[in-house]
């Protein structure tokens, strides 16, 4: 019987030291976590202790992504969730063809960029399945562009306030000045993380990976009183496991609940396994 795996990464705030002075408050995302590991329990995966805010480090989430990968084989299944706070720092070794900007998650100490995360992928055996959910915004700028976008009504409906300030405290998003003044004073390492990782070495993953993501790159996510809009919608609908339909299918039913400037992705990287998608979401 193939094995499964969970991690689960989740942080209500970071370290000032490392963010400028900020210290990126959100509500819910280490119960958006709690949660998470909750339903991987259930589902019969075998679930690490959930990294929350201060022990959401970049060198301990590298440290569990890589005991999984020493221990999955083929036809085996890592389920690794993330809520949190989403950045950007420049594509420098030219493996975005979009936005030219490499996204980030916005880890305690500091951000882990996605060539990283893509890395650590590349150590998964083939046909090894990864499930990833992502409930964190993928551009900062946005944040700060969403209260003019929003008429006060929305705003009001959507955050219970019309007050920028307080819309922009619940977007999972770095805000744009803190992205700019961390980056200018940690370019070296940022810059040094991805010259050690070509475009071409990201390419070699032999493990297949789903990942559901909570919202677009050019949008935000929002965060909430209990769970994150995202992840609480999921919830909704996975209904305790009486949701019958493929992991396509699941992201299609959260789709169809979510407001139209929340947008939830779906995309398939690695080795290619159109199956994967077609199967019961949380099946080992």
């Amino acid at each position: 019987m193939p094995t499964g795996l969970s991690v689960h990464i989740g942080l209500n705030q970071v370290d000032p030291v490392a963010y400028d002075g900020w210290s990126g408050e959100l509500n819910a995302c280490e119960q958006d976590a709690t949660d998470m590991a909750r339903l991987a329990d259930a589902a019969g995966f075998e679930v690490t202790d959930p990294l929350l805010s201060g022990a959401a480090t970049a060198e301990a989430v590298t440290s569990a992504l890589e005991t999984a990968a020493g221990r999955l084989a083929e036809g085996d299944i890592l389920f690794l969730t993330y809520s949190g706070h989403g950045g950007q720092v420049p594509d420098l070794n030219h493996d975005e063809t979009g936005d030219r900007l490499d996204e980030t998650w916005v880890l305690y100490d500091r951000q882990l960029v996605d060539d990283e995360l893509f890395a650590l992928f590349g150590k998964f055996a083939k046909s090894v399945r990864i499930w990833m959910l992502s409930d964190s915004c993928h551009s900062g700028t946005v944040a700060q562009q969403l209260p003019e976008l929003l008429s006060a009504g929305e705003l009001g409906r959507r955050f219970a306030t019309e007050d920028p300030r307080e819309v922009g405290r619940r977007l999972r998003a770095m805000p744009q000045p803190v992205q700019s003044a961390v980056y200018a004073r940690d370019r070296d390492l940022y810059d040094r993380i991805q010259n050690t990782r070509t475009a071409k070495d990201l390419a070699k993953i032999d493990a297949s990976v789903l990942h559901i993501s909570g919202c677009q790159d050019n949008q935000t996510s929002a965060d909430g009183t209990v769970n994150g809009l995202f992840t609480g919608t999921l919830l909704e609908v996975w209904r305790g496991g009486a949701f019958v339909g493929s992991y396509r299918a699941l992201h299609r039913e959260i789709v169809k609940r979510m407001p139209p400037d929340q947008t939830p992705h779906l995309f398939l990287a690695g080795a290619p396994r159109p199956a994967f998608a077609r199967q019961r979401p949380f099946t080992i």
